[in-house]
């Protein structure tokens, strides 16, 4: 089952990733390449330059003195650009590519295997290495150009550099765990992890307050010792640097703390709204799963419950559909006992007429395709008049009206659902003609047979009544007989469309029964 690509899953236009930079959840798989080889590169390379405007402006702004510090600023200003766009290259080359390369698999349209899934997982931290390399190999070339230039100011120079390096590998961890969620997807697909694959929450939310709040306040702090320890720092100078720093924080946490919200807010807007299309009695959805933290497991766990919930409704519409709707709702809802309980009942019985010869003169599906029809009615009209049909025998087939569901007017209901299964059995299933007896009176419904295989049924005179009815209306004109009781049981709208013929001792009683019958 695929994952559901409803607009009502993904969630006000967001997309099933949490945003629709990512595409659908269907785009093909050289599209999903370039897309995230694109967003990839162009992330890495403006974090990359925002990184290296921080060390430029820093590094004018945190020198002891104009005339020590200039010849070092525009030694700065000269080799960032040149060492940024050698670094970005290398690192297109070097983490886009090997990103992809290890995410080969997708590009054949294969199922991972565990080691390939556990190398994709880590795709981002791989990109952060690679940045990481990138910056600390920057922090060794600028501390050593400052160490030529000007060696008062080494400290000073790694301080800035490191401080922009650490900002731009936690950046570059969460936009490529954000662009890499398609990847994600595709590798956690028909999995149920029993425990995070990529860390935990926890683990990433102290990792990114250390890299987005922690680390640059520590800088902060730093520079405010070290221009203490120096002596020559002016108070103007040291409130510029600070200030300048402290929006550098401010604008940097910002970025860290969206990124890191939107990491965790996305799997459990999926989720929140997958649940509203389950509320709303879709059970078929499922949302992709592109987190290998415990919001993964979240979403996992999810997929698992809509499938489980499925089956469920399955296994649901199948038992109403066996026992009726009425008795399934009942037996969910009260313990499945053997007995029952005495209840005033109307009874329905219908019995096909001829059905032996029809069987000898057809082919075997002609007939199950006949009384299919001929059921189709009954079942109709039992159930347009709230009544349930119990069970099929054969070509024959028992309705009961007030039970197990009570109905204060079941004679009523029993009676009008006769006259119409007569009439639109004559005129839409000529070939299946039917007797139909009604009776009305005393019944025991309950489950019947033993605790480990047992059915709803009810049992009492009325039932036999209705049988031996349903004979006698196979020789009548109308096909269809009622019991006087069952008439006098009903409303008067109803009972004004039957009339009382003749008294008869049906086979197996011992009083005579009224027979009524409709009027023509």
């Amino acid at each position: 089952m695929r994952p559901d690509n409803d607009s009502s899953v993904r969630g006000r236009g967001q997309g099933p990733f949490g945003s629709w930079l990512l595409g659908p959840l269907d785009q093909d798989s050289a599209v999903l390449r370039r897309r995230v080889q694109g967003l990839l590169t162009g992330t890495l390379i403006a974090t990359n330059v925002i990184g290296a405007l921080v060390v430029v402006g820093l590094a004018a702004l945190l020198m002891p003195a104009p005339g020590m510090s200039g010849d070092l600023v525009r030694v700065t200003a000269i080799a960032v650009p040149v060492y940024v766009v050698s670094a970005v290259v290398v690192g297109a080359l070097w983490g886009t590519r090997g990103a992809l390369r290890t995410l080969r698999w997708a590009a054949d349209g294969r199922t991972p295997s565990d080691e390939e899934r556990a190398a994709s997982l880590r795709v981002p931290l791989r990109l952060t290495l690679v940045q990481a390399v990138l910056w600390g190999i920057a922090t060794v070339v600028f501390g050593v150009l400052a160490a030529l230039v000007q060696p008062r100011v080494v400290l000073t120079e790694l301080l800035v550099v490191a401080f922009a390096g650490i900002v731009v590998c936690a950046i570059a961890y969460l936009a490529g765990e954000f662009i890499l969620r398609p990847y994600a997807a595709l590798a956690l697909a028909g999995t149920s992890p029993d425990r995070p694959l990529s860390g935990g929450v926890n683990l990433r939310m102290l990792l990114f307050w250390c890299l987005g709040t922690g680390v640059p306040v520590a800088g902060l702090v730093v520079t405010a010792v070290l221009a203490w320890v120096r002596g020559d720092v002016s108070t103007t100078k040291l409130a510029i640097s600070v200030i300048a720093l402290g929006l550098v924080v401010l604008v940097f946490g910002l970025l860290v703390t969206v990124f890191t919200a939107r990491a965790v807010v996305n799997p459990i807007r999926s989720v929140q709204h997958a649940l509203g299309r389950v509320r709303a009695g879709d059970f078929a959805v499922e949302i992709p799963v592109y987190d290998g933290t415990e919001l993964g497991l979240l979403q996992a766990g999810f997929n698992g419950m809509a499938v489980g919930l499925a089956e469920r409704e399955r296994l649901r519409d199948l038992f109403g559909r066996h026992v009726g709707e009425d008795v399934a709702s009942e037996a969910m809802r009260t313990s499945t006992e053997l007995g029952g309980t005495v209840r005033t009942v109307s009874v329905l019985f219908v019995d096909l007429i001829g059905s032996t010869a029809l069987a000898a003169s057809r082919p075997p599906e002609e007939v199950v395709g006949l009384l299919n029809r001929f059921f189709a009615v009954v079942v109709d009209e039992v159930d347009r008049n709230h009544g349930l049909v119990n069970k099929f025998v054969g070509d024959a087939a028992l309705a009961i009206f007030g039970a197990p569901v009570r109905l204060e007017d079941h004679a009523t209901l029993a009676l009008s659902a006769g006259r119409a299964i007569s009439r639109r059995l004559a005129a839409e299933v000529p070939e299946c003609p039917a007797g139909i007896g009604v009776a009305t009176g005393e019944v025991v419904a309950g489950n019947v047979g033993d605790p480990r295989r047992f059915e709803y049924t009810v049992i009492g005179d009325p039932v036999n009544e209705a049988a031996r009815l349903t004979e006698l209306a196979k020789n009548v004109e109308a096909r269809l007989l009622a019991s006087w009781t069952a008439i006098e049981s009903a409303a008067e709208g109803e009972a004004a469309h039957w009339r009382a013929t003749e008294d008869v001792t049906l086979r197996g009683r011992t009083r005579p029964t009224t027979l009524a019958t409709p009027k023509s």
